[in-house]
């Protein structure tokens, strides 16, 4: 059975007696520590060896990373040249330590690296550094911010991209725990307990996928049998029709519902209409994919269209919606008889509890305001929320 194979990345010489024991550590869990003091690195002859080390990093299951005194050496080009910075800026909210990157260390390069190819990264930084970067927080963008010395610091040139290393880790939307350390045996516990609570989320989570799919799979087959017992119940053909569209149009219903509540029932039962008389009634101007900044609603749902309307506001259209396949089934079901139209709405109805309609409206979202307001609003209080984050009170 392969090893769990762990990169441990921090600078050597102040932190050789740790990365020592943290070795050991690794070891005895019975896991692969890869670190370069130790030619656990593979260093290809035509490459620098931070380019072989990035080159490590990309193949491991987990990096350690200890934030210490000391920043490190300076990345060489070649090894730069290796990770995408520009993709890396999209992950946290604090990317100062990125608008340098000829001044990133290997060691930061290393960690960057991981995040780039989504390896967890386990961040650990020394209690006297933390205290200090409390401090550098405090004053950062005051004239007196860059003739502050700080003890935990080796260089004072260097803590500017230590303290925005720790930014860009802890200010990252996911993976962006940090624990303080004062010696070896604060990592080794922290770590004992990660490792351990991972394991065991993962084994929960086999099973619940499992039981899951069984549910799947139970109501699939009692779905299909329901369905096959209503359509041998019926005899005409008009009658099969009617249970087949009980079947086919509840998401088209369920729209309806949701953009025209008061309506729905005759608009779906009366003379047929087409999609663009529905449109004319419900004071709508056409359909747009959605744009770039509205990404969703932050309870992780996906807009998939927006719908605009005659005075300038809109709507947003969740999954499971799709407007061009709504837009089919409409034609589809305008086409049956009138008489069959309204035993289908009559039987949806019955179906659809109040409960669950309120349910399916929240997948049908009026905004009562421009599309573009919408977004500088959202991009705005995006906005306040970093900023309060990075400058509590």
């Amino acid at each position: 059975m392969a090893a769990l194979r762990v990169f441990v990345s921090s600078t050597c010489y102040d932190l050789s007696v740790i990365r020592s024991q943290l070795r050991q550590f690794i070891e005895r869990l019975g896991h692969e520590p890869v670190m370069s003091d130790y030619n656990d690195v593979v260093y290809d002859p035509v490459s620098h060896t931070h380019t072989s080390c990035i080159d490590e990093v990309a193949g491991v299951d987990a990096v350690v990373v200890i934030i210490g005194t000391r920043f490190g050496g300076t990345v060489v080009p070649q090894a730069l040249q290796t990770v995408d910075i520009e993709s890396l800026k999209t992950v946290s909210k604090s990317n100062e330590l990125l608008k340098n990157k000829e001044c990133l260390s290997i060691t930061q390069l290393e960690v960057l690296k991981a995040i780039e190819r989504s390896v967890p990264v386990f961040a650990f930084v020394d209690q006297r550094v933390w205290h200090d970067h409390a401090t550098y927080e405090k004053n950062k963008g005051k004239p007196i911010a860059d003739q502050i010395e700080y003890d935990s610091i080796d260089k004072p040139a260097t803590a500017k991209y230590v303290f925005e290393f720790i930014n860009f880790l802890r200010h990252r939307s996911s993976n962006n725990a940090i624990t303080t350390f004062s010696r070896l045996q604060d990592i080794e516990d922290a770590l004992r307990r990660q490792w351990s609570g991972l394991l065991q989320h993962l084994l929960l989570e086999r099973r619940t996928r499992t039981m899951d799919q069984r549910r799947i799979e139970d109501l699939t087959e009692q779905f299909e049998n329901l369905k096959a017992a209503i359509l041998a119940a019926v005899g005409s053909k008009d009658e099969r029709q009617i249970a087949r569209g009980v079947v086919r149009y509840r998401k088209l219903y369920d729209f309806v519902a949701a953009i025209d509540p008061a309506r729905h029932v005759s608009i779906f039962s009366g003379s047929p209409m087409s999609w663009a008389e529905f449109f004319e009634m419900q004071q709508l101007t056409g359909i747009a994919d959605a744009p770039s900044g509205l990404t969703g609603d932050g309870n992780g749902r996906s807009v998939t269209q927006i719908l605009n309307r005659t005075d300038g506001t809109f709507y947003m259209i969740f999954r499971p919606f799709d407007i061009y396949s709504i837009h089919d089934e409409w034609d589809s079901f305008m086409g049956i008889r009138q008489e069959s139209r309204a035993v289908i709405v009559d039987a949806l109805s019955e179906m659809r509890s109040s409960g669950s309609q309120m349910m399916m409206r929240r997948f049908v979202r009026h905004i009562p305001q421009s599309i573009d307001a919408y977004i500088n609003e959202q991009q705005m209080k995006g906005a306040r929320e970093a900023n309060s984050e990075e400058h509590p009170e």
